[in-house]
């Protein structure tokens, strides 16, 4: 069971960083009517930090999982 629970959460976690990496290519940065009722909005920087802010977690995560499993496996 907690195989699966962790593989979902790297599933999850893969989708977050794909949406933050997608996010300033979908909006166009230089016309806020795109993005001003967005989640965050209007500002750029709120749009930005909501829906990047949850994949830079999701990444930072993943990576101090992997890293505290090599060095428990070692």
């Amino acid at each position: 069971m907690r195989k699966i629970i962790k593989i979902l959460g790297f599933i999850l976690g893969a989708y977050l960083i794909i949406r933050a990496i997608a996010e300033p290519f979908v909006i166009d940065v230089s016309d806020p009517a795109t993005y001003r009722n967005d989640w965050g909005g209007p500002s750029l920087a709120g749009v930005l930090a909501v829906h990047c802010g949850p994949g830079l977690v999701a990444a930072a995560l993943m990576v101090w999982a992997l890293m505290r499993r090599r060095v428990t496996a070692s």
